[in-house]
């Protein structure tokens, strides 16, 4: 019963990269049309080839994936592919993170990329009723210049990017780092989070940077906020969002954090579950929404906390945000 009601919730994803959703079968399609060599030959030798125990392992997988991302037309298909897949687990609504600095570093414009991504934005809620923002990511294995000239990129397409994160590999890349970067994107009117990945090199020095230093909005990942009460105070005092990714951390942290889920739900943290990579951790919301239920053995009224947080630390109007509430409590209280 559990997982029927997970599965028809509406839901919003706040922690989901396009470029991790790129599936085996288009990335043939794509390496086709680009005349890109793979160095697998078919869907079974590439998943083969997705052998990884950490985030460093997995990120060569990822970056090797973008290779075949070429042309306006491949983007939008990308995109699409999501947004068609997350509709049909009743998600209405996603905050799509993108990786432009992965892109223009191989001579792909950045107004290529936005442009593929946001045709299929506009098509998605034409036809699916599935309403997306961007989110532009900085990699923090680049430079804060490199991260700076990116933003003065986007300064122009304002209108279609409506905050920045924070991903890649954290080794030696806290986000103090890039506080300049952020302070800039703030006062240009971007909403902000950042990534800190879990049981990662100071991982709760990283959860502080980003709460003191860089003044973000949300936390992605951030489940080794529970290793510190201070620290779960200050987000919580501030109202902080966390975007948990359960089937990802059991590939990189070995573990899906499932009880912390449940810690945090018990301690009033507006922690929600999305599907990060899905490509690479199988599994999309439904998945991941299935996967922490019965890891940490949660219920309806859990799965529906966890759905309404994510509406609650949505970067929507108010107006909007109600709408969806609404009709989370209105699927409630019809099963």
């Amino acid at each position: 019963m559990v997982d029927d009601f997970i599965a028809g919730i509406p839901k919003a994803e706040l922690h989901l990269h396009i470029e991790g959703t790129l599936e085996p079968e288009l990335k043939f399609i794509l390496a086709e049309r680009n005349g890109v060599d793979l160095p697998y030959s078919t869907v079974a030798e590439m998943k083969a080839a997705y052998d990884f125990d950490d985030l460093p392992s997995f990120l060569a997988q990822y970056y090797e994936g973008m290779t075949v991302l070429r042309t306006e037309a491949d983007f939008y298909d990308l995109a699409w592919a999501y947004f068609f897949k997350a509709a049909s687990q009743r998600v209405v609504y996603a905050e799509v993170f993108f990786d432009p600095q992965a892109h223009t570093d191989r001579g792909i414009s950045f107004d290529t990329v936005l442009a593929g991504l946001q045709r299929a934005q506009e098509d998605a809620a034409a036809q699916l009723g599935l309403r997306s923002q961007l989110i532009m990511c900085f990699l923090r294995d680049l430079s804060a210049d490199s991260a700076m000239a990116t933003l003065e990129q986007a300064l122009r397409h304002k209108a279609a990017i409506v905050g920045v994160g924070l991903d890649s590999d954290e080794r030696g890349n806290p986000p103090a780092k890039f506080a300049a970067v952020f302070a800039r994107a703030r006062d240009e009117g971007f909403r902000v989070t950042a990534h800190c990945d879990v049981d990662q090199e100071n991982s709760t020095d990283h959860i502080w940077q980003c709460v003191r230093d860089i003044e973000v909005e949300r936390i992605d990942h951030g489940v080794n906020c529970l290793e510190d009460p201070e620290l779960v105070a200050a987000i919580k005092q501030r109202g902080l969002g966390l975007t948990v990714c359960p089937i990802s951390n059991s590939y990189v942290a070995g573990s899906l954090k499932a009880h912390q889920v449940r810690e945090m739900l018990k301690l009033g943290l507006k922690v929600t579950i999305n599907s990060d990579d899905p490509a690479y951790f199988p599994g999309y919301i439904t998945e991941n929404l299935m996967a922490v239920a019965e890891g940490a053995n949660l219920d309806r009224r859990d799965v529906a906390q966890l759905c309404r947080n994510a509406f609650d630390i949505a970067w929507l109007p108010e107006a909007d945000r109600k709408a969806y509430r609404s009709a989370v409590d209105d699927f409630v209280g019809s099963t």
